[in-house]
């Protein structure tokens, strides 16, 4: 089944597009969700709150690409969850690579800045890195992984992907420094 009629089966309030979209993408949505959570029950209620976010945002939304649109449900899904889980005292390897990108990202005062513009700023750093250093940056900041486990997808030395990173972080920076949405303290 296609996403525009999965889609189509959200609009009319259909069961069948949960099944469908379990079908289609739910390995995917495991994926993700795994590389914040290592529970298998929080990866499973992680991936339910997923289908019904979805279920709950179709309508009003109508998504163009439903594949794109459930990964990010599921990644926001797994990272509230990993921050309910770190006030806990449990420091999931997600919020400690969130931590790390936290000193990067604007302070807030650059709030009148757009969530599209920062998009774009953000997209073009990312177009602008060598391919390995963009998967390990993915891998860090967007899957949640430790270095250990870039290590073991990459086959970079720990110290080779703790320099990458920190390079790409002061890269960043710079970019959204110049772009003002940075602001020194």
């Amino acid at each position: 089944m296609t996403d525009t009629e999965i889609t189509a089966l959200y609009l009319e309030r259909s069961e069948q597009a949960i099944a469908e979209s379990r079908s289609q993408y739910g390995s995917l949505i495991r994926f993700v969700i795994g590389g914040i959570l290592h529970s298998s029950q929080d990866i499973e209620e992680c991936e339910n709150d997923t289908y019904l976010s979805a279920w709950q945002s179709i309508p009003p939304n109508h998504p163009r690409n439903l594949k794109a649109y459930l990964a990010r449900i599921a990644r926001n899904t797994a990272c509230k969850r990993a921050e309910y889980l770190s006030a806990a005292k449990r420091k999931p390897e997600a919020i400690l690579s969130l931590d790390e990108l936290a000193e990067t990202l604007a302070d807030g005062s650059a709030a009148d800045c757009s969530d599209a513009a920062l998009s774009a700023i953000i997209n073009g750093f990312l177009a602008s890195l060598k391919p390995e250093h963009r998967r390990v940056f993915l891998l860090r900041y967007w899957m949640g992984l430790s270095i250990a486990e870039i290590q073991k997808r990459t086959g970079f030395s720990k110290s080779k992907t703790e320099m990458m990173l920190h390079r790409m972080r002061i890269r960043l920076r710079d970019v959204l420094k110049k772009e003002g949405f940075y602001y020194d303290k």
